[in-house]
């Protein structure tokens, strides 16, 4: 551990090599033979075994959508009457068994989707997460950089500093745009009597 007191400005600033490397114990404590890689491979090759799996377009899926979404009532009413009259079940071309097992599919998939959707709700928190950890740790850095390089002993510092000082965008004002004059008002007309 390494404590370095320096004086900048007004305060002290204390560098600490733990402080700056909890994040790295926080990766290496993860499975290692788990990657972002081997995960993409894997939903990949799951992807394969998904029947119908596909991107639609937005105008073919909200097509879709009103019929995919039938009132289930409605639905077992309908599955009742295919198997209560031929002519229905010849005319539709499916028995009332393959509709009934149709719709229990669906509904087993439809767990998949609730499961993938809570999955990737977990994973866009965990990259968010990590990118807070990340930018935390560049900003100390810059922050003890910029305190660093006023001692002439880290003055190779400056250059990184200088292109860390125009490259960062956190907490500078963006340029506001040019304000069009106020109309001027219109007079109002007063009335004669």
């Amino acid at each position: 551990m390494t404590d370095c007191p320096l004086r900048a400005g007004k305060g002290f600033i204390v560098t600490n090599e733990n402080a700056v490397n909890q994040s790295n114990a926080a990766t290496a404590a993860q499975d290692p033979a788990v990657t972002p890689e081997s995960v993409v491979e894997q939903l990949r090759a799951l992807r394969a075994q998904i029947p119908n799996y596909g991107q639609l377009p937005i105008p073919a899926a909200r097509t879709l959508r009103s019929v995919s979404s039938l009132n289930a009532e409605f639905a077992q009413a309908a599955i009742h009457a295919v198997g209560a009259s031929p002519t229905v079940q010849s005319t539709v071309g499916q028995s009332a068994e393959q509709l009934q097992a149709a719709g229990e599919t669906a509904a087993r998939w439809s767990m998949v989707r609730d499961e993938l959707k809570a999955t990737l709700d977990g994973v866009t928190s965990a990259v968010l997460t990590m990118k807070h950890s990340f930018g935390q740790s560049i900003l100390l850095t810059y922050t003890v950089s910029k305190k660093l390089v006023k001692v002439p002993q880290h003055a190779d510092l400056l250059p990184h500093v200088a292109i860390m000082r125009k490259a960062n965008r956190l907490g500078r004002n963006r340029k506001s745009l040019p304000q069009a004059p106020a109309p001027a008002p219109t007079p109002v007309p007063t009335p004669h009597v």
